[in-house]
């Protein structure tokens, strides 16, 4: 998916639902750094698009003028 596109999308969703998101994402990236830290990790190439996608909601969360 395009940014733009995935942008649109963040912005049409209510700020409860950026909220969940952007926690499930924090819970993502933390197991994924866990798994990184122990040597677990199949793929290291997971990390990098959770984190830009966590960037994403939480950027929206604040032009919509929540803290989160």
């Amino acid at each position: 998916m395009k940014v733009v596109e995935q942008l649109s999308e963040l912005r049409g969703l209510s700020v409860e639902d950026l909220k969940q998101r952007a926690s499930d994402l924090d819970e993502q990236v933390f197991r994924l750094r866990i798994q990184k830290s122990m040597g677990q990790m199949e793929s290291a190439n997971k990390l990098r698009p959770l984190r830009r996608e966590r960037a994403r909601v939480k950027t929206v969360l604040r032009e919509k003028g929540v803290k989160g």
